[in-house]
């Protein structure tokens, strides 16, 4: 899982170094979290390539400095206006990179082992590994967003909306009421992968 995530970070932090080096003399310099999340985006067919790019913007955004409320996503007027979109904006970030981790597992996720893949045996291992260390980044990732959705729905939060942000303040509802619950849905897909695993292991090493 170690290697294979750290060839996602190598990848990504190429392709992030290549943007910015193509990037003429007057651009705008990325520094903070909104200028980040508007480099994320989904393709209407998404190469792993594309995944990992994403996944490095996301990260970035995670890590960086909310701007000036002034320029936040959302109209902000008072201090709980602010602490409650820097919550939500940490845990939508959350979302999403369980989501990209969970786009680039289903291209190495072979759903359904039979005994005529043997021949591809070894390949076959290496992608369902693949795949399995994504899940399992996504249940970080999924402990981060319970974490930020918590903050976010805090008492003195009861009765203040985002007007500006529904689509967040619904995420935040879901995981409030347990409507979306990714930990159980990954969990779920560690467990096939890991009965594929032991079934590809069972594979005799031999030609159909």
């Amino acid at each position: 899982m170690k290697k294979f995530a750290k060839k996602i970070f190598v990848l990504a932090l190429a392709l992030g170094a290549a943007a910015f080096l193509c990037l003429p003399a007057f651009s705008y310099m990325c520094k903070y979290k909104e200028d980040f999340y508007k480099l994320y985006h989904v393709h209407y067919q998404q190469y792993p390539d594309d995944c990992m790019e994403n996944i490095y913007w996301l990260e970035q955004a995670v890590r960086a400095d909310f701007a000036n409320p002034l320029y936040a996503r959302a109209k902000i007027q008072t201090k709980d206006e602010w602490e409650k979109y820097r919550n939500l904006f940490q845990m939508h970030l959350n979302l999403k990179l369980i989501e990209q981790h969970m786009r680039l597992a289903r291209v190495y996720d072979k759903r359904a082992i039979c005994f005529y893949d043997a021949p591809w045996k070894d390949e076959y291992l290496a992608n369902l590994k693949k795949a399995k260390s994504c899940y399992e980044a996504g249940l970080y990732y999924w402990r981060e967003a319970k974490l930020w959705s918590e903050k976010a729905s805090e008492t003195k939060f009861r009765f203040l909306h985002l007007a500006d942000l529904p689509f967040w303040e619904d995420e935040n509802a879901r995981i409030s009421s347990s409507e979306l619950d990714y930990k159980k849905i990954l969990n779920r897909e560690l467990e096939r992968v890991n009965e594929e695993l032991q079934k590809l292991e069972a594979l005799e090493s031999k030609s159909y």
